[in-house]
């Protein structure tokens, strides 16, 4: 028979393990329940108070050690959470969540194999603790291991479907692959018994945002200003809507209220930038962006700012240094290169500038490339060579064998890369270029296929409908785009893709309203977009759109015979001025050869 001592000691070890605190006084019981319901609230400064005053009416240090260093790690204070935490003294009641909490540490200060470690331990005693895999998904995607961090976000759902921070996760996860529209449900979700979670209401008006619902982020973001009056990433999401509503003023007003706490964020840096390019201070945009450019090289948007804010501060140096090898391949931008050409206009380089300004007019559209990468393979092997899966030093690495044309040794160190994270999207992607570039399309498109799965920027689906094409299927990208545009209503590429297909189908009433709304957001700038608007309205029977869109076009780039012959054919077809749309049609034929449409277009005319 089991002696009561021993029946008594088991019972405690139980109670220890089963209720986190009970074994303390009851003063410090007190305490550490509030201390609990503040972190659960994300008040770290409020429960380290409450941990200090549990440890001074009894507790032991191993008892609070685990919620003391979540609380000091959410108030940014690494160093003094470490002192808490790397010991790995803990109760048997928050084993667990200690060695979870210094697996965030870990993860937060970036040693991932640490972080591993601690996660190790922390499954020999809460395997089924959903907070933990939310942080092993979160340690997987950190590390390049991103399919394996959508495993851990089902199995923190698994082992609690209601979870907040594991919906919050799954949340982020869906964003990335499917779109905000389809993330929203899952923060609606996390909210209901977390209404004042400002983590969550931040992605959920964020979320609201980018799917179109800008009054309901408008209501969220003041929710958070209710729950905290100076919360930075509130302030954040109000200057956003802002800008989107051309309020410049406004938006700087509310981004300056966030006291600099989003500076070194890449979404803060690029709002700061952009709002004060659009409030004349180009050259402090141009400082602001090239910070920026320099940590994104690969992102379009923000380079062509940076070159938009050198140009409007007339630094032409800086601007041809850093833009004119991107600008000598044969996918430059026609925007990068009209910059470029005015530059070399204002320096009286005359040659130069036209040579440019041709290009940029150009009716042809080149063939894709592969993404540009300024430094040559010579500077970037060695370091790839000495960190082979290191993400930073293995995508510029290929991207520049691929711009040097050395396909087999850019396959060589793909794969090696896949190998050592496989997977990531980053290298599944990689690899999809590889192929592509290489003759193997259908190769390409089942690594796209997957990369998708973990994160879909709409370059990854530009390179797929190029992957279609090659492998003889071009109309198999139409339902992709489609399901793309509806997922990320935002994406310029996308429409302009979709708008391009329904015109190759003859929808003519549909090119032309993606068509307009790509104008209204952003592209009466933009002469290729003006001119295909024109042709679409023209197609669709709105000729009086079509002329002004047209003359729009035109008058940006009088040289550009894809705008001449958009403005010749709205003008014979409105039958106003023949001579003058004889002229533009014949400048059409004379700058980029004769087609169809524009001797059908003469011959109305005559």
């Amino acid at each position: 028979m089991i002696q009561r001592s021993v029946l008594l000691a088991l019972s405690a070890s139980l109670m220890a393990l089963a209720a986190p605190g009970q074994a303390m006084p009851g003063a410090a019981q007190d305490s550490f329940a509030a201390a609990t319901k503040a972190l659960a609230r994300g008040d770290g400064i409020a429960a380290e108070a409450d941990l200090q005053r549990a440890l001074q009416a009894g507790a032991s240090k191993s008892e609070i050690a685990a919620a003391m260093g979540e609380a000091l790690i959410d108030q940014g204070a690494i160093d003094k959470a470490r002192e808490w935490l790397a010991p790995g003294q803990f109760s048997p009641a928050e084993a667990g969540h200690g060695w979870r909490m210094l697996g965030m540490l870990e993860r937060l200060t970036g040693n991932l194999g640490a972080a591993g470690k601690a996660y190790d331990q922390a499954l020999k005693v809460s395997g089924k603790d959903p907070l933990l895999w939310v942080e092993i998904g979160r340690m997987r995607y950190s590390g390049g291991e991103q399919l394996q961090a959508v495993d851990a976000a089902e199995r923190a759902l698994a082992a609690a479907p209601d979870n907040p921070r594991a919906l919050e996760f799954k949340a982020e996860l869906v964003r990335d692959a499917q779109g905000y529209a389809a993330a929203i449900p899952l923060y609606e979700r996390a909210l209901e018994a977390n209404g004042n979670d400002l983590a969550l209401l931040g992605g959920y008006a964020a979320a609201l945002g980018e799917a179109g619902r800008a009054s309901d982020m408008l209501a969220v973001t003041r929710h958070m200003l209710e729950v905290a009056p100076h919360s930075p990433r509130a302030f954040f999401l109000q200057a956003v809507l802002a800008a989107r509503a051309g309020q410049i003023d406004l938006a700087r007003s509310l981004l300056s209220r966030t006291k600099g706490k989003l500076a070194t964020d890449p979404a803060g840096m690029l709002l700061q930038g952009l709002l004060d390019l659009e409030a004349g201070n180009a050259n402090v945009a141009a400082d602001e962006l090239a910070v920026l450019a320099d940590r994104q090289p690969a992102n379009q948007r923000v380079q062509l700012l940076l070159a938009r804010a050198l140009y409007a501060s007339g630094d032409y140096n800086q601007l041809f240094t850093r833009f004119g090898a991107l600008a000598q391949r044969s996918d430059a931008s026609p925007y990068l290169l009209t910059l470029l050409g005015r530059a070399n206009e204002d320096q009286g380089n005359r040659a130069a500038a036209a040579a440019l300004l041709d290009r940029a007019a150009a009716p042809a559209s080149p063939p894709l490339q592969p993404i540009f990468e300024a430094d040559s393979p010579a500077v970037l092997g060695s370091r790839f060579a000495a960190e082979p899966s290191a993400l930073g030093l293995a995508v510029p690495y290929v991207r520049s064998l691929l711009v040097a044309g050395n396909r087999s040794a850019a396959a060589q160190a793909a794969g090696q890369f896949l190998r050592a994270r496989p997977g990531s999207d980053s290298a599944l992607g990689l690899l999809g270029d590889v192929e592509l570039y290489s003759g193997a399309p259908g190769a390409a498109l089942q690594h796209y296929d997957l990369a998708a799965r973990v994160r879909f920027p709409d370059l990854l689906l530009l390179r797929m409908g190029e992957a279609f094409v090659g492998v003889g299927q071009p109309g198999a990208a139409q339902p992709v785009v489609a399901r793309y545009l509806a997922a990320f209503p935002g994406s310029r590429l996308a429409a302009r893709m979709a708008a391009n297909m329904a015109a190759l189908a003859g929808d003519w009433q549909t090119a032309a309203g993606l068509l307009d709304n790509l104008r209204l957001r952003g592209g009466n700038q933009d002469v290729r977009l003006l001119a295909d608007l024109s042709f679409a309205q023209l197609r669709s029977g709105d000729a009086s759109a079509a002329l002004i869109s047209g003359q729009r076009a035109w008058e940006l780039q009088p040289n550009s015979p894809v705008a001449a012959q958009a403005l010749g054919m709205a003008m014979a077809e409105v039958g106003e001025d023949t001579a003058g749309a004889r002229q533009l049609l014949l400048q059409a034929r004379r700058m980029g050869g004769d087609n169809p449409l524009l001797q059908a277009a003469l011959t109305k005319l005559h």
